[in-house]
């Protein structure tokens, strides 16, 4: 029989005790996982659309980084989280199922995420792509920043004086995303299985890797480029082997690597009471059926 021991630590939120995991049992009915990396720092993942914050309160997130008993992923949507782009809408998820077992002697999590809500952005009643959103939270956020007389307003007050919403509403699913992400010491290997996904209209594919900007707040790649807060912008393209985004202190974060048929980004925005997120996300192939990668939890 096998047991998590010095590998990643399971603890159930509901016991308190670190249960004996065989392999045999692959389903716990739980909402909240947690798997330790060192004595400070745990990957969480939830079944339900926990944590709710911001404006993303009512999706499903990935895995979530824990130092030292606070979450630390903000309005960011965690590691490993699949959005989809049709070509009408583009596919968030709000339910899930969640699988834990061990896999040659790794702690492993599968869950489906059923992809069944839409993002709907709007403008003074104008709908918006969200490249263009997004541009122009850049350029409030900038405002926001530059000019001490708007820092009394929070961003919610900001934007909701000029017409800017954005929601989530459900609709009939798209099918099912499976992520099975294996954690191995210091190691996230991240598999998703796209085999159950309606393919009609399936224009690009995206695995999303996003915690806190306000934590993680340093980035670094292979071609020597660093960057600092803001200075990491938003969607730029990353040329080297790999890019890694740390913390301003003792170093933490994590790193990803290009994986050969997809685009490897950088982004991050940050807005007080609103937006708060940096990451390095995946635009995969839309043909494919799976598609895999490492995140490297560096300075642990």
């Amino acid at each position: 029989m096998e047991t998590h021991g010095d590998l990643c630590e399971w603890f159930s939120m509901a016991t308190k005790t670190p249960p004996v995991l065989e392999p045999s049992i692959s389903r716990q009915k739980l909402d909240e996982h947690t798997f330790r990396m060192s004595d400070s720092v745990m990957l969480r993942v939830y079944s339900s659309t926990r944590p709710h914050n911001q404006k993303i309160a009512c999706l499903q997130k990935g895995l979530i980084v824990v130092v030292n008993g606070a979450e630390t992923v903000g309005e960011g949507t965690g590691f490993g989280l699949p959005v989809l782009q049709y070509s009408r809408e583009t596919f968030f998820s709000a339910s899930s199922t969640i699988d834990v077992s061990t896999r040659l002697g790794r702690c492993a999590v599968a869950k489906q995420f059923s992809m069944d809500r839409v993002a709907r952005n709007s403008f003074r009643d104008i709908a918006l792509e969200n490249h263009a959103a997004r541009s122009l939270i850049d350029h409030l956020s900038t405002l926001y920043q530059n000019h001490p007389h708007f820092r009394f307003l929070t961003l919610k007050d900001l934007t909701g004086k000029i017409g800017i919403r954005k929601a989530f509403p459900e609709t009939a699913p798209k099918g099912n995303v499976t992520v099975t992400y294996t954690i191995d010491k210091t190691r996230v290997t991240v598999e998703a299985d796209f085999t159950k996904l309606q393919r009609t209209g399936l224009r690009r594919v995206f695995m999303l890797n996003e915690q806190s900007a306000r934590f993680f707040r340093k980035y670094a790649d292979s071609q020597g480029t660093e960057l600092l807060d803001e200075e990491i912008g938003a969607w730029g393209v990353i040329g080297g082997e790999w890019a890694c985004v740390k913390t301003m202190g003792n170093g933490l974060g994590f790193r990803l690597w290009k994986v050969e048929g997809s685009i490897l980004r950088r982004g991050r925005e940050f807005l007080q009471g609103s937006l708060d997120w940096v990451g390095l996300d995946y635009e995969v192939n839309p043909m494919c059926d799976t598609f895999s990668y490492v995140i490297e939890i560096v300075g642990l």
